[in-house]
């Protein structure tokens, strides 16, 4: 019998359930892995917006590390919200003792606009974290924050500002190309998985919906868990790139708020 891997998330909170440790924990549970938490900090949100954000200490965090790593054999980790550099530098050690997948999806910006991280902390990320993990997923206004350029506006700008982040330190990259303004007539989204030794492009219809919240959160959860089960990041990512296109052609099935909705992370059940 095959054992199910136990995969990590270390993120904030989103009460709405569309984005953060809720869609998350989801996602792992959806594409066939069990789902753990440890929770970097509380946000008040809903599908219009972030009102308030308060974190949690960075001793509270690296407690809960250390409980579950004290029991718990953990077979993948998936970070997003950290806020501050304390905690950042609190699950450092973490990182660089464990031997698994590693997915950092940088989480800078709200979807609504609202700032996640502070310059120090953004700092922090790209010396300290960036050369720990195994891949990162950056959209592309992230990608132009850790390169410190403008945003990317043509593919061939996004595989530039990729291979900026190889030599920052990164081990593999997935640039997220859901942002790239596109000319008429042009109906794919494509995002660029760019590692040490090549790349590959992968691309998808656009799908015109408002049900977009917690898109990244879902789509590193998915990479995270489908790499633990098989070992192989280019098919982890093209399977997770599967998983969230029915997630988010689904979404319409939901109506949760009166903003940005979330995908529909259990499309296959139900």
């Amino acid at each position: 019998m095959t054992k199910i891997k136990n995969l990590l998330t270390i993120a904030g909170s989103d009460p709405s359930g569309g984005a953060g440790i809720q869609a998350d924990i989801k996602t792992f549970s959806a594409t066939g892995s069990y789902g753990m938490s440890v929770i970097t900090g509380l946000t008040a949100q809903n599908t219009q917006g972030v009102q308030a954000i308060h974190p949690v200490p960075a001793e509270f965090v690296k407690a809960q590390l250390d409980s579950l790593f004290a029991d718990i054999q953990i077979d993948g980790i998936k970070i997003g919200m950290l806020g501050d550099a304390s905690i950042m530098q609190a699950i450092v050690p973490t990182l660089r003792d464990f031997n698994g997948p590693i997915v950092l999806d940088p989480v800078m910006v709200a979807k609504g606009g609202a700032s996640l991280m502070s310059h120090t902390a953004a700092q922090t990320l790209i010396e300290v974290l960036l050369p720990l993990a195994g891949l990162v997923t950056p959209n592309l206004p992230e990608m132009a924050v850790l390169v410190g350029q403008a945003e990317a506006q043509s593919q061939q700008q996004m595989q530039q500002q990729a291979e900026q982040l190889i030599k920052l330190g990164a081990k593999a990259v997935l640039a997220k190309g859901g942002h790239l303004v596109v000319g008429e007539g042009v109906r794919e989204s494509s995002d660029l998985l760019i590692m040490q030794d090549g790349f590959h492009w992968f691309s998808a219809p656009r799908i015109e919906t408002a049900n977009t919240h917690g898109t990244g959160c879902t789509l590193g959860s998915a990479i995270c868990s489908y790499w633990a089960q098989t070992a192989d990041l280019p098919s982890a990512v093209a399977q997770a790139k599967t998983y969230i296109q029915g997630a988010i052609e689904h979404a319409n099935q939901l109506k949760v708020g009166q903003g940005h909705g979330p995908t529909h992370h259990f499309y296959r059940v139900f």
